[in-house]
C-alpha cells in the first residue's frame, strides 16, 4: 500500500497533530516501562527540526468517555520531556477552550500533550463532530501509532479524513516491516505461533497456512492439534471442542504446500512452578502421559525441529511462545529459537519479524529483540494484521 510520509513535506509554522501511543505501564502514576515513548521520538523530532508545533494526542488505559483522574496523561510528561531533552507542554483537555489554548500558545519547535482522548466518549464512537473538533487544533495529521490502527477512532481513523494525513515514522517503519515479512517476503517464509488457544488464534492460523512454507505450533494451542490427531497429552491445557477445527487447519495447510511443525516430545511436570521436577516425554497416539502430566514445553527433538527450519528459511513471522516461557525451565525451546533466528537475522541471512505482548516479553528475557529485522510493540493490531485484515487506521493514510 502507498502512504504518505512526512519526507519533503513543509513544516515550518504547521501545527502537527500526532497520533502517538502512550498506553505506557504505569505504577502509583509512575511510567515503569518508557518503551512506547522512546518509539514515538523520531516523529517527533523530524517534526521539531522541520519547524513544526508538535500536539500529541494518546489514549491511556480505558475510561469509557469518562473523565478519570487516574488515567490522565500527566505522569508521561517528564519522563517524555527528559527524553526529548525539552520541555513539553500539558493540556487538561484534548479539545475545546483548555486545548486550543495550549496550542495557540505553542511556538515553532514546541511539543505539546493533550489529555487522553478516551475522556470523550466521541472517541472510540468515531464521532464526526469530535474528530471534527480535534482537526480544528491542526494543519496536518500524523499517525504514529500502528498499535492502534485496527481500531476506527477519531484520533486513529476520523482525522485523517479532515487534514492531510502523514504516516509517521514508527508507523512506517512497521509497515515496511510487514511488508517484507508476508506482503512480498523473501521465501521459504516460516511462522511461529504460540499462545494457550486455538480459538483465539484461527483466523491467524487460517490466514497463515496458505502463505508459509513452515508453521510451528508450539504451546497449549499445540495441545489441541495433537489431541485433534488423537495423540495422549495427559491433563494438559486442550480446547477439546476444537479438535474438528484442528483437523480443518491441517487439511488446508496440507493442500497449500504448508509444512506444519507440532510436538514430537515435550518437557512435561505436575505443577507449573519454578524448581519443580520435570520430564521429557515422546508423544504418541498410544499415550505416554498420565493424568498428573501436563505439557509446558515442547522437547528437544520438536525443538531442533524448528531450528532446522528457521536455518531453512529466508523470513520469519514470530506470534507467540512455544512454551510458559515466564518459569524455568519451560522457557527453553522459546530463549533458544529466538536466539538461533536472532542470529541468523544479524548476519543477514533472515529477515525476521515478530510481534505480540508475550513474544515481545519472550524476546526481551532471551535478550534478543535488537537483533531481530522488527519487533512489533504492537498487539492486537499486529495480530490483525498477521490474520490478513485490513486496519483502518493504516487504511485511511493511503494515498
Amino acid at each position: 500500500m502507498s502512504f504518505r510520509t512526512l519526507d519533503g513535506t513543509d513544516l515550518a509554522g504547521k501545527r502537527a497533530l500526532v497520533r502517538v501511543d502512550f498506553n505506557v505501564p504505569m505504577d502509583g502514576g509512575r511510567v515503569t516501562d518508557d518503551t512506547r515513548l522512546r518509539a514515538a521520538l523520531p516523529t517527533i523530532d523530524k517534526l521539531r527540526k522541520g519547524g513544526a508545533k508538535v500536539v500529541l494526542l494518546a489514549h491511556f488505559d480505558r475510561p469509557k468517555g469518562k473523565r478519570v483522574p487516574e488515567m490522565s496523561l500527566r505522569p508521561v510528561v517528564e519522563p517524555l520531556s527528559k527524553l526529548l531533552g525539552a520541555p513539553v507542554a500539558f493540556a487538561d483537555d484534548c479539545v475545546g477552550e483548555a486545548a486550543q489554548a495550549a496550542i495557540g500558545a505553542l511556538k515553532d519547535g514546541d511539543v505539546l500533550l493533550l489529555e487522553n482522548v478516551r475522556f470523550h466518549a466521541g472517541e472510540e464512537k468515531n464521532d464526526p463532530e469530535f474528530a471534527a473538533a480535534l482537526a480544528a487544533g491542526g494543519d496536518l495529521y500524523v499517525n504514529d501509532a500502528f498499535s492502534a490502527a485496527h481500531r476506527a477512532h477519531a484520533s486513529t481513523e476520523g482525522l485523517a479524513h479532515r487534514l492531510p494525513a502523514y504516516a509517521g515514522e514508527q508507523m512506517r517503519r512497521e509497515l515496511e516491516a510487514l511488508e517484507m515479512a508476508l506482503g512480498s517476503p523473501r521465501r521459504p517464509v516460516m511462522g511461529i505461533v504460540g499462545g494457550a488457544k486455538v480459538s483465539t488464534k484461527l483466523d491467524l492460523l487460517n490466514n497463515l497456512v496458505g502463505k508459509l512454507q513452515y508453521l510451528a505450533i508450539g504451546g497449549g494451542m499445540a495441545n489441541t492439534f495433537r489431541f485433534a490427531q488423537g495423540y495422549g497429552i495427559g491433563g494438559s491445557l486442550c480446547e477439546k471442542d476444537m479438535a474438528d477445527t484442528a483437523r480443518q487447519i491441517l487439511e488446508k495447510a496440507k493442500a497449500a504446500g504448508c509444512e506444519v511443525i507440532l510436538p514430537t516430545d515435550a518437557v512435561v511436570a505436575a505443577d507449573l512452578a519454578p524448581g519443580v521436577a520435570t520430564r521429557t516425554v515422546e508423544l504418541t497416539q498410544a499415550g505416554a502421559l498420565g493424568d498428573e502430566d501436563k505439557i509446558f514445553d515442547v522437547g528437544p527433538k520438536t525443538l531442533a525441529q524448528i531450528l532446522q527450519a528457521i536455518s531453512h528459511s529466508a523470513t520469519l513471522v514470530w506470534n507467540g511462545p512455544l512454551g510458559v516461557f515466564e518459569v524455568q525451565p519451560f522457557d527453553r525451546a522459546t530463549v533458544e529459537a529466538a536466539q538461533h533466528a536472532a542470529q541468523l537475522a544479524k548476519s543477514g541471512k533472515l529477515v525476521a519479524v515478530a510481534g505480540g505482548g508475550a513474544t515481545v516479553a519472550a524476546l526481551n528475557a532471551a535478550g534478543v529483540s535488537g537483533d531481530f529485522t522488527f519487533v512489533s510493540p504492537a498487539g492486537g493490531a499486529f495480530l490483525e494484521w498477521m490474520e490478513g485484515k485490513a486496519l483502518p487506521g493504516v487504511a485511511a493514510l493511503a494515498q
